[in-house]
């Protein structure tokens, strides 16, 4: 099943599955091209995972992490498939990060790793966008990952896919830039679950964003950017300078 948050032309917001060509909701369908699809869900937090894949490790000269490393994406970074990354004044690199998204479907705290699973709703796709200038510069990552509309997510929730084993793609002006399987994972999906789970308590909706492969690089104004995942679909969003 795919989850979907929509609104329809009159402004309504409204959650729904996507069937085809159509999001249905409360027994209506209605054309998903007549609709604006938001981010699939409304989390409290959205925990991202740093260096989670050795090849991305290599590349910005880490060693691999012995725990995951985690932080926070606020929820006003978040943002939708069609919508615009907004290159802010303070950087001068703002790089895509193409990921698998964790979302949580029921409240969670000290998930053992063998009923993680059970705790998931289902798998939609994060572009983890990062000023990668300022998460050097200032020695923490809150500002570099949490500008607005840094925490593009969507298009849909997919439920019964299993996240081990799905391949992870991002075209950058449709180059080819990020091209990895999720079996690559240090830390997989029942483990981040347990790890996080023992920290923070999760609700309904939160997202774990489980980190993203090699590849990544600099987006710059006028670019576009879609990250896809096999059985999930695509996210597409294009990068602008943000206004004043």
């Amino acid at each position: 099943m795919k989850h979907v948050r929509f609104k329809t032309a009159d402004g309504r917001i409204a959650q729904g599955t996507l069937e085809g060509d159509d999001v249905v909701a409360d027994g209506a369908r209605h054309p998903a091209a007549s609709v604006q699809l938001l981010a699939p869900c409304a989390p409290t937090k959205i925990i991202g995972v740093g260096r989670n894949y050795a090849d991305h490790a290599a590349e910005m000269g880490n060693a691999p992490p012995k725990e995951p490393l985690l932080f926070f994406k606020p929820p006003s970074s978040l943002n939708h498939t069609g919508g615009d990354i907004a290159y802010p004044a303070q950087s001068s690199r703002v790089d895509y990060e193409g990921e698998l998204a964790v979302v949580i479907g029921k409240r969670c705290r000290n998930a053992p790793r063998t009923k993680a699973l059970d705790f998931v709703l289902g798998y939609t796709i994060c572009n983890d966008v990062t000023a990668r200038d300022l998460q050097e510069s200032d020695g923490q990552w809150a500002r570099a990952k949490g500008f607005d509309t840094f925490a593009p997510l969507g298009p849909c929730i997919v439920t019964d896919l299993d996240p081990s084993a799905l391949r992870v793609q991002t075209r950058l002006n449709g180059a080819l830039v990020q091209d990895c399987a999720t079996s690559l994972l240090i830390f997989d999906v029942p483990a981040l679950v347990e790890y996080i789970s023992a920290a923070f308590t999760l609700e309904p909706g939160d997202v774990i964003s489980t980190g993203t492969p090699s590849g990544v690089g600099p987006m710059k104004p006028g670019d576009v950017v879609t990250v896809r995942i096999e059985g999930i679909g695509e996210l597409t969003n294009r990068v602008v300078k943000a206004p004043r």
